[in-house]
């Protein structure tokens, strides 16, 4: 191989050599011997053959020069346009792909990314029309007071920016409280809660919050401030896609999503900024972490059964928030006497509220409806207070042992409204022992049925029984202390339980009980736990 190699190397110097010899001794031959005129020209044959074989060499060596620089010039051409053409691909790619970063983002304001893993897809492209999902959540409605004088006092383009500068301010706060804007209803916000009540019920308080300073803005620039109402309800619904081939968008289908609708109008009645339905009070994780207080129950419109709403006063102006804190029992005693017909003890209370805080508006609007009951017998109440529950077909979950369990629930809480109403101590106190045990034989069995089908909703289940016994148990520690108002203590009773039959039972239980079919229909090997007996 180093021989090879030195040959190689030396291969190019030969025939130089050999000439440079050649004629070294023609030239001794010509000069210094007497050789003949054959061994001359023989001497200069060779010379003539060393010269062209150098020449010839020194053609084929530029030759091969010439032709490797040619296809090196071409090589390095071709590789220059195919780095262009990498390049230019790769500009491209990041073009394409920021054009679709930038798409992505704008179907992201039409279709939140929430709404996409609440529909257990990673991208807008995999949502189908049809896709659906049943969540428990909290849904928020919100509007501006008496928009449409204000929209009809400015032009069209003014109104969008109007509507946009408002909107921009209320859409960070809904999002920083794990919200989700699900549509934009001209004034109207309606957005959806899925982690908890309290994020629905602490954005709203934020936003109202936000308001004062959008309104000190507006005042500033010589405009009227704004007033924005919330209706907040918690429930079962459906979230899904719905339209057409060519249009489809994402809706949010339930009866919780009417009455939020219905609770958000009632705020216009009440002239308050914030109600609540009982389904949100009892979802909250610790409702006296806000000031809230009972207002009112009411019939909604395209309803049956009436709810109980409630008032979240958090942002009244602080005089007026210390005065309904410090009458916060006054206020609720005296709806409780309105409602049981005892107009005369509800007036002294109210009276007493305005008193202490004249800018009570709903204190205010109960001491009207005394006034007019007095003058016209007319009444605002739903009729349902001490009177017999009648057991319906909407309370019936299809589950034999469940709904005896429920029928006898009735029975009992029937005859507590029987003692109520005879204001016997010792009877109510019995009454209350013996509902406290039965629900909580009750709330056993359910909780085994709903672990035993690996019911969806067991927690959020099992946190409404957990708020319906602690009220219970706290109503039937004033009985047994004996020094309570049994009228004020009977209407919150009874309001608790038509709360639970009509929010509970009659909804919540029901969903169980078309899931517990269901799975029995796919597995009829699952049967339910017997009914734990009392020892």
């Amino acid at each position: 191989m180093l021989t090879r190699k030195i040959f190689r190397s030396v291969k190019p110097f030969i025939s130089a050599f050999a000439v440079i010899v050649v004629v070294g001794l023609l030239v001794f031959a010509i000069y210094f011997t007497e050789l003949s005129l054959q061994w001359i020209t023989f001497l200069t044959g060779v010379l003539i053959a060393s010269i062209l074989s150098i020449v010839s060499r020194s053609s084929r060596a530029e030759w091969t020069v010439t032709r490797r620089t040619a296809q090196l010039t071409a090589t390095k051409d071709k590789l220059e346009t195919e780095v262009e053409l990498r390049k230019k691909a790769v500009e491209d790619y990041q073009q394409s792909l920021l054009k679709l970063q930038q798409t992505e983002q704008a179907f992201a304001r039409l279709i939140p990314h929430q709404l996409l893993t609440l529909l257990d897809r990673d991208n807008i492209v995999d949502v189908k029309l049809g896709d659906q999902v049943e969540r428990k959540l909290t849904i928020m409605f919100t509007d501006i007071r008496n928009f449409t004088p204000l929209s009809e006092s400015m032009t069209p383009s003014e109104n969008f920016e109007f509507l946009n500068s408002y909107l921009s301010q209320i859409e960070p706060i809904i999002s920083q409280h794990r919200g989700i804007i699900d549509k934009y209803m001209g004034d109207a916000i309606m957005a959806l809660f899925t982690h908890s009540a309290d994020d629905a019920v602490s954005g709203a308080i934020h936003i109202l919050e936000k308001l004062d300073e959008y309104n000190s803005g507006r005042t500033r620039a010589g405009y009227e401030p704004i007033q924005i109402g919330f209706g907040l309800n918690t429930g079962l619904v459906m979230i899904g896609t719905v339209g057409g081939a060519n249009r489809m968008e994402s809706t949010v289908i339930g009866d919780a999503v009417n009455l939020t609708a219905r609770i958000e109008e009632a705020t216009k009645t009440y002239r308050t900024p914030l109600l609540i339905s009982q389904n949100t009070l009892y979802d909250l994780n610790n409702p006296s972490k806000y000031d809230i207080r009972f207002l009112d129950r009411i019939r909604v419109k395209g309803k049956t059964q009436p709810l109980s709403i409630y008032e979240v006063f958090d942002n009244d102006p602080v005089k007026v928030r210390d005065g309904k804190r410090a009458t916060k029992d006054k206020f609720e005693a005296a709806i409780a006497y309105y409602h049981l017909n005892e107009i005369p003890r509800a007036m002294e209370l109210l009276s007493q509220c305005i008193e202490t805080t004249p800018k009570d508006i709903p204190a205010r609007l109960y001491m009207a409806r005394c006034e007019n009951y007095l003058a016209t017998g007319q009444h605002f109440t739903t009729g349902e207070l001490n009177t017999h529950l009648e057991w319906r077909d909407e309370f019936q979950i299809g589950i034999k042992e469940i709904d005896e369990s429920h029928k006898e629930l009735f029975g009992k809480v029937n005859e507590l409204i029987s003692i109520m109403e005879k204001q016997d101590g010792q009877a109510i106190r019995e009454a209350f022992a013996y509902l406290a045990s039965h629900h909580a034989e009750s709330e056993s069995a359910e909780e085994d049925l709903m672990r035993t089908i690996g019911y969806p909703f067991l927690e959020s289940h099992l946190l409404e029984h957990k708020r319906f016994i602690d009220n219970f148990v706290a109503y039937k520690e004033e009985a047994d202390e004996g020094k309570c108002d049994l009228a004020h203590l009977s209407f919150r009773t009874q309001l608790l339980l038509l709360d639970w039959f009509t929010g509970h039972i009659a909804k919540t239980d029901r969903h169980l009980g078309r899931y517990v079919q269901n799975a029995r229909a796919g597995d009829p090997e699952r049967t339910i736990p017997p009914k734990p007996r009392a020892k």
